[in-house]
C-alpha cells in the first residue's frame, strides 16, 4: 500500500502528549493536549465534532490529524507520534499486530461504517455479467471482508472456515466466472470506470462522493459485524484519562445524534463492546 500522508490544520493547541493526569481528561504534563489519527471519513469528520462541541466542557485538549492511507495512522501511534487513532476495525488491528510486530489495543468500537459493493455498470450485485471484473482491497483482512460481503451477497461461495483472511483462492463457486482485481483500498473508487464492480471501505466511498446507502448495489448489514470502527492504543496507555474521556465522548448520546443525522445510515452507531 502506498503511505502517503496529509495532514490537516487543526484547532487545538499543542502537538504531542504523554504522561498521566486527573480524572478531568488532563495529561498531566507540559502538553496535555490528546492527538488522535484518522482517516478523513467518517472518522476524522466524528473526532472533529467531537473536538468542537465536547471536548472542551468534558476537559479534553483534542488534537485531530488526518492520513490517507491505512497503515500510517497505526505506526505513528506505535512510534509515538500520536496518541491514539480511529480508522480501524479489530481484524485489520490484529492482522497489523501479527504482520508489523506493533502492540496496539482497542478501546472502544463507536460505530460500524459498512463496505458496500459499487458498480457504473450494473444496477444489482445479481446482474454482474459473466465474466465481470470486480476490484477487492488487497491488503488481507479488507480482502477477506469484501469476499465475505460478496458470498452474503450470494455472488460467490466460499471454502468452509473460510476467515477473515479469505482470499480469491478460498472461492469455491463462482458462478458467474467473476475476475479479481486487487488494488490498494484508497484507489478503489477511482477503478469504477475501468471494472464491472468495486467492493470500496465506506471512508474511501464517502470520500469520493458515494453513498453506502443510495449508490451501493450491495451493503453490509450491522448484524453480528466483527468490522466497527476502534480507538486504538499503544498497550499501557488504555486507562489514560484523556483517553478514557474521548471514549466516553464517543459512545455517547450527542455522537449518536451526530452520526444518524450526518449519515443518514451510511454510519451506523455501534454499542461500544
Amino acid at each position: 500500500m502506498r503511505t502517503s500522508v496529509v495532514t490537516v490544520a487543526v484547532l487545538a493547541l499543542g502537538l504531542t502528549a504523554c504522561g498521566s493526569g486527573s480524572d478531568s481528561g488532563s495529561g498531566g504534563g507540559k502538553d496535555d493536549t490528546l492527538v488522535v489519527g484518522a482517516t478523513a471519513v467518517p472518522a476524522g469528520e466524528v473526532l472533529t465534532y467531537v473536538r468542537d462541541h465536547l471536548a472542551a466542557k468534558a476537559g479534553l485538549k483534542l488534537e485531530v490529524k488526518e492520513f490517507t492511507d491505512y497503515v500510517l495512522p497505526n505506526t505513528a501511534l506505535q512510534e509515538g507520534e500520536l496518541d491514539a487513532n480511529l480508522y480501524q476495525n479489530q481484524p485489520f488491528l490484529d492482522d497489523f499486530n501479527e504482520s508489523k510486530g506493533t502492540d496496539l489495543v482497542s478501546v472502544v468500537k463507536p460505530y460500524l461504517p459498512p463496505m458496500g459493493v459499487y458498480s457504473h455498470r450494473a444496477k444489482n450485485v445479481t446482474k454482474l455479467a459473466d465474466g465481470a471484473t470486480v476490484a477487492v482491497p488487497n491488503d488481507v483482512t479488507n480482502e477477506g471482508r469484501a469476499l465475505k460481503l460478496l458470498a452474503a451477497g450470494g455472488v460467490i461461495g466460499l471454502k468452509p472456515g473460510a476467515g477473515t483472511d479469505a482470499s480469491p483462492a478460498d472461492v469455491t463457486d463462482n458462478p458467474r466466472h467473476l475476475r479479481f482485481r486487487e488494488l490498494e483500498a484508497a484507489q478503489l473508487p477511482r477503478s469504477l470506470d475501468d471494472v464491472d464492480a468495486a467492493v470500496i471501505n465506506n471512508n474511501y466511498a464517502q470520500d469520493a462522493g458515494l453513498s453506502p446507502t443510495k449508490d451501493a448495489i450491495l451493503l453490509e448489514s450491522a448484524r453480528n459485524n466483527p468490522y466497527a470502527n476502534l480507538l486504538a492504543v499503544r498497550r499501557g496507555n488504555e486507562d489514560d484519562p484523556r483517553v478514557r474521556t474521548l471514549a466516553r465522548l464517543l459512545l455517547s448520546p450527542e455522537v449518536r445524534a451526530f452520526l444518524k443525522d450526518k449519515y443518514h445510515g451510511s454510519v451506523l452507531p455501534a454499542t461500544g463492546g
